[in-house]
Order: C-alpha cells, then sequence, then structure tokens
C-alpha cells in the first residue's frame, strides 16, 4: 500500500506538469494568430458591439448634445411606422423574387443548358454571364437604370416591334430592381451549380437513360436529388447577399419613386445618413440582420431534414 501511495504521489506531479506543458506549447501554437485575433476584434467585434449599443440610444448624426439611452424606443417605433413596414415587406419581394425564384432558378437553367452545349457556346454564354457580376453595383445599377428609363432600351426595343411601352422605374420599379438584381448575380449560381453537376455520378444518368427516362425525369428524379446539399447553400448564400443590396437599388431607383422600392437597407440609409437618425437606422440594421438569421436558420433546418 505504502508502494502505492508513494507511486501515485510521485506521478501526480509528473502529471501536472505534462498538462502544463502541453497548454505551453498549444498557447505557443497559436499565437502567430494573436494579431489576426486582435485586429478582428478591434475592427469587426468592437464596431458590432458599438452599433448594437447604438440601436437603444437616441444617437443623431448632427444637432444633438448629448445622446441618451432608450431602451427598445426604436425598435417600437419601427414597428409602428408604416414605412418601416413597407420596406420590410418589399425586402421580402426583393429576396425572393431575385434570388430564390430569379438567380436560383436561371443559374441552374444556365448550368444544365451549358452543360452538354458545345465549347464554344459555353464559352460565350460563361463570358456574358460572368460579365454582368464582375462589375461594380453602382455600374450595374446605372447600366439597368438606362435599359429601363422612360427613353431606355427596352422601351426603343418595344417601340421598334410595336410593343405599348413605359416608364418601368415609375410604374413597376421593384419589378425592374429585382429584373435588374438576376442579371447581374445569376452568374454566382450557374458556377455553383456547374461545379455541383460535374460531380454527378454518371453511371446513375446512363442508368436513367437507359430506363427511358426523359430530361425532365432526369433532372426531377436522379440530377436535383444528389445535389440538394447544394441547392440549399447556394441558396442560403444568395439571399444573404441579396439582402444587402443597396447600391444597385439607390442608382435605380433612390428608393422611389415615393417608397415603392424602398428596401431596407435603402430605408436604413435614409434615416441614419439623410434624416440624421444614427440610432433609429441602425435598430434598422439589426432588425436586418434578424431577417437574415432567420433565412439561415431555415435554410439549415432544410439541410437537416434533408439529411434525415
Amino acid at each position: 500500500m505504502k508502494t502505492a501511495v508513494a507511486t501515485a504521489g510521485s506521478t501526480a506531479p509528473g502529471g501536472r506538469a505534462a498538462g502544463r506543458s502541453a497548454a505551453g506549447r498549444s498557447l505557443l501554437r497559436g499565437m502567430p494568430l494573436l494579431p489576426s485575433i486582435v485586429l478582428l476584434a478591434v475592427f469587426l467585434a468592437g464596431p458590432i458591439l458599438y452599433c448594437v449599443y447604438d440601436a437603444f440610444t437616441d444617437a443623431q448624426l448632427t444637432g444633438a448634445a448629448e445622446t441618451n439611452f432608450v431602451g427598445l424606443d426604436n425598435f417600437t417605433r419601427a414597428l409602428n411606422d408604416p414605412n418601416f413596414l413597407n420596406a420590410l415587406w418589399l425586402t421580402l419581394v426583393f429576396v425572393v423574387g431575385s434570388a430564390v425564384i430569379g438567380q436560383n432558378t436561371l443559374g441552374l437553367s444556365l448550368a444544365v443548358m451549358t452543360e452538354k452545349a458545345t465549347k464554344p457556346l459555353r464559352t460565350l454564354t460563361n463570358g456574358v454571364v460572368i460579365a454582368a457580376w464582375v462589375l461594380p453595383e453602382v455600374v450595374a445599377g446605372y447600366l439597368m437604370y438606362a435599359f429601363f428609363y422612360k427613353q431606355g432600351s427596352l422601351n426603343n426595343v418595344l417601340g421598334f416591334l410595336g410593343l405599348p411601352q413605359q416608364n418601368w422605374l415609375y410604374t413597376l420599379p421593384i419589378l425592374a430592381v429585382c429584373l435588374a438584381n438576376v442579371w447581374r448575380g445569376t452568374a454566382f449560381s450557374m458556377m455553383v451549380y456547374s461545379a455541383a453537376l460535374n460531380e454527378v455520378p454518371r453511371e446513375l444518368v446512363e442508368a436513367a437513360e437507359m430506363d427511358g427516362a426523359g430530361v425532365w425525369h432526369r433532372l426531377w428524379h436522379v440530377t436535383l436529388p444528389v445535389i440538394r446539399r447544394t441547392i440549399m447553400t447556394n441558396l442560403m448564400l444568395i439571399t444573404l447577399q441579396t439582402l444587402s443590396v443597396f447600391g444597385l437599388i439607390y442608382a435605380m431607383t433612390r428608393g422611389g419613386p415615393g417608397n415603392k422600392s424602398q428596401t431596407l437597407p435603402v430605408f436604413m440609409y435614409q434615416q441614419a445618413f439623410q434624416n440624421s437618425m444614427i440610432g433609429y437606422g441602425t435598430a434598422i440594421a439589426l432588425v436586418l440582420l434578424v431577417v437574415g438569421a432567420l433565412f439561415s436558420v431555415v435554410y439549415l433546418k432544410l439541410l437537416k431534414v434533408e439529411d434525415a
């Protein structure tokens, strides 16, 4: 018994020393990451925390002598503001119309069609689609403004064909900005789906062809189930990107006429920087963050259901 106690007593300090040594080695290995962690804390976490604080104050850009803590007043004001509710609704329309339906569907369609196209045609299609994607958002907005304007390219084409013309940016502004965002952002979905389609096992497609399955049957019952995780991931990425679109809409309509194309980013900008209500604008930014988080949770839940 004395031997066992002596042995345990002699090994315990050694075990503690080994643990301290392992912890020291882990700390040394993590030292190169310290500058990155500090930069993230200063330039990312710091501003985010400050914005969260601002959302609960009456901070103003100009004119206010001091800033006061107002609690949930900014959020209560937003929920009772018809302009905010309108912006929230238009944001959902913009995201569903231009991202979930527009970019996602068109990107998948282009990827499927170019998969078996000739190399020159595939190169031309990829070049045209990607060219719109690499343009700066403001430049793309100006081009789409010139396209949808009353004397723009679209009405000139319609007039040449003898079809009725209209001022698209006045009568259907939310549709115009949705189509503009589809035109600009489809390339990302197309590239994602092109990569996913290359991973679909050829033997599955060939087996379906031998069983007499048509093109749509193979797409629905073979291809889409195989790439379902890619579909959900792409939907989440383009949804979050579309939620933050500002320059495109502001260059085309500035949220107008009136508030007919005023999404949450535009409304937030107008409240914070045009009306100088930084606290209220920051509260709207947090609401936009919550909307993005809700979309992400839905997509992650759908991924788990698919895996079950």
